[in-house]
């Protein structure tokens, strides 16, 4: 197994590395949503962010040009950390540990036989090693993708038809400990027409601290690349499992967005649906910003097939047959989707790779405590 690259452009895609297993469950058998599968009390972490007018145009005003351009991937030593974040070994701002020893598809930190990951996996739960061959296949596809129609089974195509979901996906531009990052996210129907969904990941460090200057940017490159505006984040939420240990069954985040000219987001983009406690399986789109070569991170791709449940029983999440890279986390995946009108139902969020199946993104399932992040939200 290779650590490599993550899914969180600028640094690391950092879901789910660090933390115990929640209080009563054994390691690698936590509780987590479901169909008959009922989890601990639905516990909300909230953030509050860019309050006022002031403080929402400090975070508009911090992303000029040069620093989006420059939040690109870089690549992540080959090191687990064991800090208050995930970020640890990023930023230099808490002790580094010695390279770890891998064990199958557990990872170990030396001597201590202690596994790093919140569903018994490390830092390889997330990471995948490059393959040039494989990018430039992707980048051929790319070039490809002008003379295609909409695929429905598709490991990485551009998206080039437009419609809906080319406006309500966009990207996210944060900052953690310092350093500046990218994900993707979307907008979703609200009560205050305010909400986008994206991965917990990027919203917080796990059980390290909250982003700052986190500013939605919807249909990134289509006409502009800010053509619908920047949207800095006012409140933001992640489950208690996500905010404790980075439990990877719960990396989900909802962002209520403060206005932009004095328009919500979702007047000025429109939404897509979003559902919970869905029937497992079935086709899903998978959409988003990858920025790690060949990608570059300024037009919407996206992957197509059937889900799968995650051969290693590490989490509950799904599986999405999918070679986007660093930049695509927290982008929507919609069930039920139209092509033609580009709208369906959002039930997850890209969030983690395998490092032994690197054409495999998985997904968290939205069950009742995705909802009660979104109820909590879309009254915020």
């Amino acid at each position: 197994m290779t650590l490599s690259t993550p899914l969180l452009a600028a640094a690391p895609l950092l879901a789910g590395l660090i933390g115990p297993a929640l209080l009563g469950v054994p390691p690698g058998r936590q509780q987590a949503d479901g169909p008959g599968h009922r989890a601990v009390p639905h516990e909300i972490v909230e953030h509050v962010a860019a309050r006022t007018t002031v403080e929402q145009r400090r975070v508009l005003d911090y992303w000029t040009p040069e620093r989006m351009a420059k939040a690109l991937p870089i690549d992540l030593p080959d090191i687990v950390t064991r800090g208050e974040g995930l970020l640890s070994g990023l930023t230099g701002r808490t002790e580094v540990h010695a390279a770890p020893e891998v064990s199958g598809r557990r990872l170990t930190s030396p001597g201590d036989g202690v596994t790093t990951g919140a569903s018994g996996e490390g830092l390889a739960a997330r990471l995948w090693g490059r393959d040039p061959r494989r990018h430039q296949a992707a980048a051929e596809r790319d070039g490809e993708s002008t003379a295609r129609r909409p695929e429905t089974n598709t490991v990485g195509s551009r998206w080039i038809t437009g419609g809906a979901v080319a406006r309500t996906t966009g990207r996210v531009f944060l900052t953690v400990r310092g350093a500046d990052f990218v994900c993707s996210a979307s907008t979703v129907r609200s009560a205050n027409r305010d909400v986008v969904v994206t991965a917990g990941h990027c919203v917080k460090d796990g059980a390290g601290g909250w982003a700052a200057n986190w500013t939605f940017v919807p249909g990134y490159g289509t006409g502009g690349a800010q053509r619908y505006g920047q949207y800095a984040a006012r409140r933001m939420f992640v489950a208690g499992p996500w905010s404790r240990s980075g439990d990877d069954n719960y990396d989900v985040g909802m962002v209520a967005l403060a206005t932009s000219g004095g328009r919500h987001v979702a007047d000025v983009v429109g939404t897509q649906e979003i559902a919970f406690n869905a029937a497992r399986g079935g086709q899903a789109f998978g959409f988003g910003y990858p920025a790690d070569p060949p990608y570059d991170g300024r037009h919407l791709f996206y992957c197509a097939g059937r889900l799968k449940a995650d051969p290693y029983a590490q989490s509950r999440d799904q599986g999405l047959g999918c070679d986007m890279t660093a930049g695509s986390s927290g982008g929507p995946w919609m069930t039920a989707f139209d092509l033609g009108t580009g709208k369906g139902t959002i039930t997850s969020v890209s969030s983690f790779k395998y490092s032994d199946d690197q054409r495999t993104m998985y997904g968290p399932y939205f069950g009742d405590a995705a909802k009660a992040l979104f109820d909590t939200a879309q009254h915020a």
